[in-house]
């Protein structure tokens, strides 16, 4: 009865670290470089569904649009002042990331600034915390909700990347973007589609994450980046399919860490999971081995 209570939780919270990842996973991809920010479009994807909510009186599926919709936006004017003028001037990419990292701490003083740092609460959703009733294990309407729409969110990712032209440009740029630019491909404009898509899914994921525990923080997204970066690393750094996996396998891990008492040390453990994967397998599961040719 433990065990199954605790996949249970382990479902819907790896749905939230998967789409959580795929943001991250989206970007290195495509662009080959981490976005330190990304944790920072979360929590503002969060806030911005916790002020339709409560000061719009909207409905909560318009504030499901609205909250990706804004952490989208904000993931696109990250690109043009954190990535871009770099991109242009040819950067190192260690520059990009440390830019991002930068971004992501103003970001979040920002929210500091606009809504204190004290914990914001959703009003009126008592319904989404009742129990499902007739099962025999404990799930709320919020989680099985959380993990039917990440689902559904996945698929429809996949299917954009593997079916669309959207997709095979994007692809194509991953692998090379100068050939692509010759073919006549938009670069630029496509990594701001990238940018806009990987913010939506964290947008989404952090209002999800704070409805599920009634609870949006400025620093909300500090310890998500842990298990994202963890995630991403263990999947197979850029890999959409390991970033999915991933997702689930750390949450199972959070989880049983917590059932069996250790749960001031799930943090720990996570980190001593990323350690181990870097050291045995460095490319992720389903990573592959890149070799340098001199």
């Amino acid at each position: 009865m433990i065990f199954l209570q605790q996949t249970i939780n382990a479902l819907w919270l790896g749905a939230v670290y998967s789409l959580f990842a795929l943001g991250y996973a989206l970007v290195f991809s495509v662009l080959g470089v981490l976005n330190l920010a990304h944790s920072a479009v979360f929590m503002w994807g969060a806030y911005f569904g916790w002020l339709a909510l409560t000061y719009f009186n909207l409905p909560l599926p318009v504030a499901g649009i609205i909250a990706p919709l804004g952490a989208g936006i904000i993931a696109v004017i990250l690109d043009l002042l954190a990535f871009a003028p770099l991109r242009k001037r040819n950067a190192p990419r260690i520059s990009q990331l440390i830019s991002s990292m930068g971004a992501g701490l103003i970001l979040v003083k920002i929210a500091q600034i606009v809504f204190s740092a004290q914990p914001q609460f959703f009003p009126n959703i008592s319904n989404l915390n009742q129990t499902l009733p007739n099962l025999p294990f404990k799930i709320t309407l919020i989680q099985t909700l959380i993990f039917v729409i990440a689902i559904v969110l996945i698929i429809v990712l996949r299917l954009i990347i593997r079916r669309t032209l959207f997709g095979k440009a994007i692809r194509a740029i991953s692998m090379d973007s100068q050939t692509a630019t010759l073919f006549g491909v938009p670069v630029e404009r496509y990594y701001q589609f990238v940018f806009f898509l990987s913010g939506a899914l964290a947008g989404i994921a952090g209002l999800l994450y704070a409805l599920a525990f009634n609870n949006v923080l400025p620093f909300m997204g500090d310890s998500v980046a842990l298990k994202g970066l963890t995630v991403i690393v263990l999947g197979g750094l850029g890999n959409i399919e390991g970033a999915i996996i991933g997702g689930f396998f750390v949450a199972a891990l959070e989880t049983a860490s917590i059932a069996l008492g250790g749960s001031t040390y799930r943090d720990a453990i996570i980190f001593i999971l990323l350690i181990l994967v870097l050291l045995i397998r460095p490319q992720g599961l389903l990573g592959e081995k890149r070799v340098e040719r001199v």
